[in-house]
């Protein structure tokens, strides 16, 4: 099946290509939504990762694949589980990009996306498949996260943290890897029960390289940026600033 990816530039998105390709899927497109230019990197939208916006592109370049982008002009109007057809939403923004694909990609059937556990994301992509005659194609969803992020770490997804939003996590431990983060995300999880798999809202993060890539991503200059100063559980978050990719 010609599959086109919905690509965030986490993890998660990354590993969920993988996982298509392995199933004998083929990835022939990208497709990504950002923030409005004028508008903060952080969007807090319910439904797109937008951290590391302006660097999605090196994804495509990595993959030697077209990508497709759309500015995200809607809103979260409606935040129950469950989605009906709301204008100015910001799923009608997920439609008419997917819509997009669909024109310039006819033989498009699957959509491929890295959710695992929000009903909220997963139940919005099936709407919008559902409108297009799309199969939606999650292969990470309901898994269980310790195990999943062992598997991605041993899968070579190096990815970095992008953004930190709980508890025992802080500035030192954004730019470190998935697997320098192991070992500490799996503690917090013991102690105060985080999604070590970022699911919460904890982390979100950005992949420099993985088996699907042919070239590598390295992040040349990044801004810390405070998004919330809590007391408990600061929000901050990296600013990539330039960044270009190398041969592998």
């Amino acid at each position: 099946m010609q599959v086109v990816a919905l690509v965030s530039g986490g993890k998660d998105s990354t590993y969920n290509m993988m996982k298509c390709v392995e199933d004998g899927h083929e990835i022939v497109a990208l497709a990504h939504a950002h923030p409005p230019e004028s508008s903060s990197d952080e969007l807090d939208s319910f439904l797109f990762q937008t951290v590391g916006y302006n660097a999605v592109h090196t994804i495509a370049d990595c993959m030697d694949l077209p990508l497709y982008h759309r500015e995200i002009k809607g809103k979260p109007v409606t935040q129950e589980l469950d989605y009906e057809l709301t204008k100015d939403d910001e799923t009608e923004d997920l439609f008419a990009l997917l819509s997009e694909v669909q024109q310039h990609h006819p033989d498009v059937k699957g959509v491929s996306v890295g959710a695992i556990f929000s009903s909220y994301q997963a139940n919005r992509v099936q709407h919008v498949c559902d409108r297009l005659g799309l199969t939606m194609l999650a292969y990470l969803w309901h898994r269980d996260q310790v195990e999943l992020l062992q598997e991605m770490v041993d899968s070579k997804v190096d990815a970095v943290l992008i953004k930190v939003a709980a508890l025992g996590l802080g500035k030192p431990d954004l730019g470190k890897t998935l697997g320098e983060m192991t070992p500490k995300l799996l503690d917090l999880h013991k102690k105060f029960g985080i999604h070590p798999c970022g699911e919460g809202g904890e982390f979100e993060s950005f992949t420099l390289d993985c088996p699907l890539f042919k070239k590598h991503i390295v992040l040349d200059e990044t801004e810390v940026v405070t998004h919330s100063d809590d007391a408990f559980a600061a929000v901050y978050y990296l600013k990539i600033k330039k960044v270009h990719v190398v041969p592998k």
